[in-house]
């Protein structure tokens, strides 16, 4: 066993006799201000150790939610009815949905966005309207033409007006035409406007009478519109409520319809007037002239393209006349991030989410000063940012998206578009590891280093004031 002795003599620490040291002034003040020296230190190590900090890598896109994916936005129409309001997706893989209903609502709004009523819902329409096979062009034209000056006079005279709205140039009001003012002149025969006065058939050229047409939010042409005495002006705002007719077209459709109208009348008119009683060939037409499109599309990680615009298999629209002005409500990627979770991560990570959803809010609307044919398209491109734990849990994954917006004037009817780029990589955010030992390791480096700097200090300060001692005594002598 090793003696009391040879154990002492590998002491590190000996201590030299208290009688053998000199306490000074100067020394006291150097000790205070080590130990708060330590004391700050320790705190400021003790508080980087509780501190999140993060790394931020680009990797290759290894997304959990497959090759699809979720677009939720919420769009404002001033100008766009929803009658003809369509959403439509493409994408470079040739991809081409058109009319997107099932995920998509639409809510007629005033110029002022305000919503005027409850959702607009299309129903079905068959996939062909159908026409008369033979056109005849000797027909003798029935239908009453009507102007802006007589219109209301005709529509309050007449349990039910039924109006053609239309343009000369359109290819689908030329094929109407005919079969038109043949049942127009049948229904004039079976029921003399002078002597029965139940049914009026008319007509009106929206390109003499646009303040008219636009009166009625009348957007495509044709439009068939069903006007019942008493039932047309509502209360508030002032909107109209009738119906439209989206039904074949040939003449002895026309003429069964009408005389289905004729037949609703002993029953109470205005009881009926919004009733839909004919397999969705009617339906109320819209209130106002704007709408409010609403909901999601799921979209391939390519590139491609979201776009609204006015869309029918059986109708014309003047390209002039549309304006695809819209305020973006909202516009977001991906799975929906909870405020609560965005706000935790945030603590940490001041700049997540500052590209999550930057177009809500903007409004891009055309003022008529560029003429018409306008279409205004948004170039988005997406990246997909993904925030890890510590413990490899994934706190929250978003897609952020920048986004640049012009207006192009257009041979073809103006639209909305919205191009789409996915970026293949995505950014990963992961919490940093903390090691316990490093934090041991830096607070025993804090203590011994601001000892030993300490020591030096007082060392130097000691042997200067020494020193000066000396040379203040040799000059007295």
């Amino acid at each position: 066993m090793l003696s009391a002795s040879k154990l002492k003599s590998v002491d590190f620490y000996r201590k030299i006799p208290r009688d053998l040291t000199e306490a000074s002034l100067s020394g006291a003040g150097l000790s205070i201000l080590a130990a708060l020296a330590m004391m700050f230190l320790f705190g400021m190590e003790l508080s980087n150790y509780f501190a999140v900090t993060t790394s931020t890598s680009v990797i290759v896109d290894k997304s959990s939610d497959g090759d699809f994916l979720r677009i939720d936005f919420n769009f404002s129409f001033p100008a766009l009815s929803c009658e003809f309001a369509s959403v439509d997706v493409s994408d470079v893989l040739g991809t081409n949905r058109l009319n997107i209903t099932k995920t998509v609502r639409k809510f007629s709004i005033d110029s002022k966005l305000r919503p005027t009523g409850s959702e607009f819902h299309s129903g079905t329409i068959a996939n062909a309207v159908k026409h008369d096979d033979e056109v005849d062009t000797d027909f003798v034209e029935g239908s009453l033409p009507l102007t802006s000056q007589h219109f209301d006079k005709y529509v309050q005279l007449f349990p039910i007006t039924v109006v053609n709205f239309y343009a000369p140039w359109c290819s689908w009001c030329q094929r109407l035409k005919p079969s038109w003012e043949k049942a127009a002149k049948i229904m004039r025969e079976r029921y003399d406007p002078e002597m029965d006065g139940r049914i009026l058939l008319a007509k009106v050229d929206c390109t003499q009478e646009g303040d008219l047409c636009r009166r009625h939010h009348i957007q495509g042409y044709p439009s068939i519109r069903i006007f019942r005495k008493g039932s047309d002006v509502r209360s508030d705002h002032g909107h109209h409520e009738h119906e439209s007719y989206y039904g074949d077209r040939d003449t002895e459709s026309l003429v069964k319809t009408m005389e289905t109208l004729v037949a609703s009348l002993p029953t109470g008119s205005q009881h009926l007037a919004l009733e839909d009683k004919s397999n969705g060939t009617k339906r109320p037409a819209p209130s106002t002239g704007g709408c409010r499109v609403e909901g999601y599309v799921r979209v391939k990680k390519v590139p491609g393209s979201l776009v609204v615009s006015a869309r029918s298999d059986a109708h014309s629209f003047d390209a002039s006349q549309m304006n695809m002005s819209h305020v973006i409500n909202h516009l977001s990627f991906g799975k929906k991030v909870t405020p609560r979770a965005m706000i935790d991560v945030k603590h940490w990570i001041p700049y997540l989410g500052i590209n999550h959803d930057r177009l809500n809010g903007r409004s891009f609307i055309n003022t008529r000063d560029l003429e018409g044919n306008v279409t205004i398209e948004h170039y988005i491109q997406v990246v997909k940012t993904e925030v890890i734990t510590r413990k490899g849990y994934k706190l929250i994954e978003e897609y952020e998206y920048t986004a640049h917006s012009s207006v192009a004037h257009s041979v073809n009817i103006p639209v909305a578009r919205f191009h789409l780029e996915l970026s293949p990589m995505q950014v990963l955010i992961t919490e940093n590891q903390k090691s316990f030992s490093h934090f041991i390791t830096n607070v025993c480096a804090i203590i011994g280093g601001v000892f030993t700097v300490a020591g030096i200090l007082d060392s130097i300060l000691h042997n200067t004031i020494k020193a000066m001692k000396k040379i203040e005594i040799g000059k007295n002598f």
